[in-house]
């Protein structure tokens, strides 16, 4: 009998009811490890046949940054989450997925009853970042703040508060955290006067400032439409692991090359595990040189006749001298680029950018060729290469690839971009309009905090002001880890928030004690999604959108409260109290919200069927969203949001910036998608003294740093440093070995994973471990931002967190 049969006749495993049954908060459920699942065609709501009378089902869901947002079914048994299942709606046939919960979502339970969950508020007593803290009352920590705020404001003016960049919970809608601007926080802080803004974001600064420049936009084809092509080719996309879940995009991947018989083509320094047995070509390719290699292959494409010309000419601006603007000079187009008629007068031939990608000169020409021939071709990015600090000029590179052969706006193409998809519109707690509008990159708060008024637009890429106005002095901290964990060069970090004379107020508002909480002054513990009822938005998979209704399925835990009375009691304080809440709770925001939905969407069903439904499932009306169509259909009705309406492979606005910017010896804004090496690159001297490029990945068994606490999860998927076997031999290192490795920032050890995976010369680490230091601040969690750079790219000032040079050496 199969194992879906026996779920729904009862017929369940011996193990597996011995393990569900069990109440042990540390005791490994199989449901929650993931080794039964719910397969077949239940009906929401059902109850596992095993279920006691004391027993009830509540939907909720996994709300963390992963690409997905993900339902699941909690078991509930006299208050306590006994385990957790996941999506068992629908046929679960391709185009009708189940939205199934990967291992992390599956282990909630662990979560909401971890050992390091903040159990109420409490107050820094020792040096900040020791995490020495005293309990105090609500009460207590509500005046703290409010006086905090009332006196930076009066002081420093609005300017000097700054909203943290913070995704833990990505999809929530009262509980949302991400974008900072959309959260209740940014809420409270407009009526309040507003606060420091912050653009871009530490996934996709380059990629979207780059795209910006080249569409107007940075959107793709649904990962669906792969069903309609010939050829896919991946630069660092790896939706096996960073979309491993509930959205199944790798699952649709392998569905719709099933149905097109497309060929596969990964193009990483890792052999990632969306490669692994499902590519048909791997071509390991040196860190940071993407651009390179499209520049080698477009010297095919030109030279063999195999550009599409006519799309070039009607959609696009500077390939050549026909569509040249009249600004640029003389030979300034891509094609004189690549054909050495430009500046730097040299030929981008295979052979020139073999010798920087470390890709084979022959390679690159049968890689053009099957790119030019292959009509159409799905030519997609992940966010890995555009992370490093010539990440803009990749990502606008790459996309210029998909231009050149013609596959923007038409079904089985795409623009070079990630995956787009389909959402169900749905209407958002509404945050007001803040009255600053000053705003630097989210990835330079730590630089407005020690040097705020030199900041300038023109250095620091400062937006809506000439300079910024006063330095950071109260930070909001909410849901998130990038106060420090995620943030890069940890221990200069550390060093610049502990001086309390500096910023003077932090407020953390978290579910566990990370590294982040551990800063805090006034330090708030907030309830899971499992503890209170939400929208969880934003959540798609490929070309069918979904949308989760997760209610409360347990009481709050400890002394712990919801984001919003925690809001309600600090505006109450700060007497905006109802212009805060406009009278109404925190489930009167849901229904009130949801029936503003209704009135746009009559398709959607009253609230309280939503609520017993758990999962509303919507297939996308135009079958698979396709980027840029009906400028493809006709640009001049449907113009791009580029300054000339067209796609801009020169683009004026970046030609100009390059003249005014202030930019060091070693940063180049070009106003063509070039490649240009980089500080800390593949041919940086100091790889003499630090010989390895260190790149990071995102890794199974957290999201980010969410779940990094999770003990069978650690245990499941290991931290380790991966290194290719020629590396390992030269300095004796054999695998599972313990290593150190360091650079001038910082240090991590960690235990070693010797596989010809990884490209000689390049080590890759698993971002998101907790940072764990000794008391000589080395760190053996394995926390990548130990070795980043506070240094950012020179457009879009991004995070290049891929960027690294270091040494290893076996303990």
């Amino acid at each position: 009998m199969s194992l879906d049969k026996k779920r729904n006749s009862g017929a369940l495993p011996v193990s597996r009811r011995t393990f569900v049954q069990t109440g042990a908060i540390g005791g490994l459920a199989l449901a929650a490890s993931g080794v039964s699942l719910p397969f077949g065609k239940a009906k929401a709501g059902t109850v596992a046949p095993h279920s006691s009378a004391d027993e009830k089902v509540v939907w909720s869901a996994c709300t963390v940054n992963c690409g997905s947002r993900c339902p699941l079914r909690m078991h509930v048994v006299n208050g306590e989450i006994k385990y957790v299942e996941t999506d068992n709606t629908g046929e679960d046939a391709y185009a009708d997925n189940q939205v199934r919960a990967c291992l992390r979502g599956r282990s909630m339970r662990r979560r909401v009853y971890n050992p390091d969950r903040l159990k109420y508020p409490m107050k820094r007593v020792g040096k900040r970042g020791e995490g020495k803290f005293k309990r105090i009352s609500w009460e207590e920590a509500y005046d703290e703040i409010a006086n905090s705020l009332k006196h930076v404001i009066k002081d420093y003016g609005n300017e000097a508060v700054y909203l943290q960049y913070a995704t833990g919970t990505l999809g929530g809608t009262v509980t949302r955290s991400w974008p900072p601007g959309n959260s209740l926080i940014a809420r409270l802080m407009n009526c309040c006067g507003g606060y420091l803004n912050h653009y871009n974001t530490y996934s996709t600064a380059q990629i979207s400032t780059g795209l910006s420049y080249t569409y107007g936009g940075g959107s793709g084809n649904s990962i669906s439409d792969i069903e309609n092509t010939k050829l896919v080719v991946m630069f660092g996309n790896n939706p096996a692991e960073t979309r491993m879940s509930g959205g199944g995009i790798t699952y649709l991947l392998e569905q719709a090359r099933e149905r097109s018989n497309a060929r596969m083509i990964v193009i990483d320094p890792r052999y990632c595990d969306t490669a692994a047995g499902r590519e048909d070509e791997w071509l390991p390719i040196t860190p940071g040189t993407d651009a390179a290699l499209v520049a080698g292959i477009a010297y095919v494409l030109i030279t063999e006749n195999m550009v599409d010309q006519p799309f070039l000419d009607k959609y696009c601006v500077g390939y050549d001298e026909k569509t040249l603007p009249a600004s640029a000079p003389r030979n300034g187009h891509y094609k004189a680029y690549i054909l050495g008629e430009g500046d730097d007068g040299i030929a981008k031939t295979p052979e020139w950018a073999s010798k920087i990608t470390a890709i084979p000169a022959d390679r690159i020409i049968k890689l053009a060729r099957e790119i030019g021939g292959a009509k159409p071709a799905y030519i997609c990015q992940g966010w890995g290469p555009q992370r490093h600090a010539n990440g803009e000029q990749v990502a606008r590179a790459i996309a210029t690839l998909a231009c050149l052969t013609g596959n923007v706006g038409i079904s089985g193409g795409n623009t070079g971009a990630r995956e787009g998809s389909y959402a169900i519109p749905f209407v958002r707690f509404p945050t007001l309009t803040n009255p600053v509008k000053d705003s630097i990159s989210f990835f330079l708060w730590t630089d407005a905090i020690v040097r705020g008024q030199e900041m300038t637009a023109t250095r620091d890429g400062v937006r809506n002001t000439d300079r910024l106005k006063q330095p950071i002095k109260f930070i909001w901290n909410y849901a998130g880890n990038s106060m420090v964990n995620q943030h890069s060069d940890i221990n200069k970090t550390l060093e610049i928030l502990e001086d309390d004379t500096k910023c003077e107020m932090i407020v953390v508002i978290d579910n566990h004690m990370t590294a982040s909480a551990k800063c805090a002054d006034i330090l708030l513990p907030d309830l899971t999604t499992s503890e209170q009822a939400d929208f969880c938005l934003d959540a798609s998979s490929g070309n069918m959108g979904y949308v989760i209704f997760a209610d409360k399925a347990i009481e709050p835990q400890f002394e712990c409260r919801s984001i919003y009375e925690m809001t309600t009691e600090i505006a109450k304080r700060m007497g905006v109290e109802q212009q805060f809440t406009e009278g109404r709770t925190q489930e009167e925001w849901l229904r009130h919200l949801y029936q503003l939905s209704c009135d746009k969407d009559p398709q959607l069903p009253s609230f309280d069927a939503f609520r017993e439904m758990g999962i509303i499932k919507r297939k996308d009306p135009n079958g698979h969203t396709i980027a840029y169509k009906s400028f493809r259909e006709d640009p001049q009705a449907n113009p791009l949001s580029t300054p000339s309406g067209k796609i801009e492979i020169y683009s004026e606005k970046l030609a100009e910036i390059a003249k005014t910017w202030e930019l060091e010896k070693d940063e180049v804004i070009s106003p063509l998608p070039i490649h240009v090496s980089t500080f800390e690159g593949a041919d940086d001297p100091l790889r003499k003294k630090f010989p390895l490029q260190l790149i990071g990945f995102h890794y199974k068994a957290r999201c980010h740093s969410t779940y990094g606490n999770v003990d069978v999860l650690k245990a499941a998927a290991l931290q380790e440093i991966w290194m290719n076997p020629l590396d390992a031999k030269e300095r004796g290192i054999q695998n599972g070995d313990m290593i150190r490795m360091f650079n001038d920032r910082g240090e991590t050890q960690i235990n070693v994973k010797v596989t010809p995976r990884m490209m000689p010369g390049v080590v890759a680490l698993g971002e998101g471990a907790w940072y764990t230091p000794d008391v000589k601040g080395v760190d053996h969690g394995g926390c990548i931002n130990v070795l980043t750079t506070l240094r950012p790219s020179p457009l879009a000032k991004g995070n290049p967190q891929h960027t690294n040079l270091v040494e290893i050496a076996k303990i």
